[in-house]
């Protein structure tokens, strides 16, 4: 099993995936947290449901998580690119022909599929502690030259940013999983982008003006919830209780097709 994660760490770490990867994560930090603090000072409201968006108002900003409050509100963006890359990093091995060899080399096709899994939480751990870093970072300026609080930021801050590094993580998880499973069967990276975003961000918002008050149990809502730390229509348990039941599902989905599938094809 180690050798099969160490295989896909290697596959993971070239130059260019990473920086496109970690470098979109950031350039979504920076953008957000301008944004955010930006319009909570200007007192702008966004449309109800927008989207991928989901922006406190300036008391919350002033409070104690207000230092991290762009992770959240950019959960999202980073779900999208986290979805994105996990569905690249598994179509591959179809589009190139490499899971035949893989197939070859480990008879027990389950352990290619956790190996995967594992492979890519690790660089879904580093990419998380970088949005955080530069939420962080950029978080300060974009409260001074908006005119807000920052005061409450020093109430036990490590704990606040650990907390919050913890809940996008774990949403970013579900997201990836997605993207893993589509890309499973779909075969291909493009179409399970597009499945996973469009659901997601597009025909999701328009169940939820469908049926209001009980949207909260889809896939979207779970995930803004599980990233925030729970929200006033779903609790954080429940948000991760869920959160649980679709990743469960989804490798189970994963793992049959993965094991049953000709791959001679």
């Amino acid at each position: 099993m180690l050798a099969v994660v160490r295989s896909e760490l290697v596959r993971l770490r070239r130059p260019r995936m990473l920086v496109l990867w970690f470098g979109l994560m950031a350039l979504f930090a920076l953008m957000v947290n301008t944004v955010m603090f930006g319009t909570a000072s200007s007192g702008t409201t966004l449309p109800a449901g927008a989207p991928g968006v989901r922006f406190p108002d300036a008391a919350t900003l002033a409070g104690p998580d207000g230092l991290v409050a762009g992770l959240a509100a950019a959960s999202s963006m980073f779900g999208v690119v986290t979805l994105s890359f996990w569905a690249l990093a598994t179509a591959t091995d179809y589009s190139s022909g490499l899971i035949r060899v893989l197939v070859a080399a480990e008879p027990h096709r389950w352990r290619l599929l956790v190996g995967k899994v594992v492979a890519l939480l690790i660089v879904t751990a580093v990419a998380v502690a970088v949005a955080t870093v530069v939420t962080v970072m950029a978080a300060l300026p974009a409260a001074q030259a908006a005119g807000i609080s920052t005061s409450d930021w020093m109430t036990d801050p490590l704990t606040t940013i650990a907390q919050a590094w913890l809940n996008t993580y774990l949403a970013l998880i579900v997201w990836g999983v997605i993207g893993l499973v589509l890309a499973v069967l779909t075969r291909s990276a493009a179409v399970a982008i597009s499945i996973g975003v469009g659901y997601v961000l597009v025909v999701e918002s328009i169940v939820k003006m469908a049926i209001g008050d009980g949207s909260d149990w889809l896939l979207g809502s779970t995930l803004n919830a599980i990233a925030a730390g729970g929200t006033a229509t779903l609790a954080y348990g429940a948000a991760l209780t869920l959160g649980v039941a679709y990743v469960v599902l989804g490798l189970a989905a994963a793992t049959v097709v993965v094991v049953r599938r000709d791959v001679t094809d």
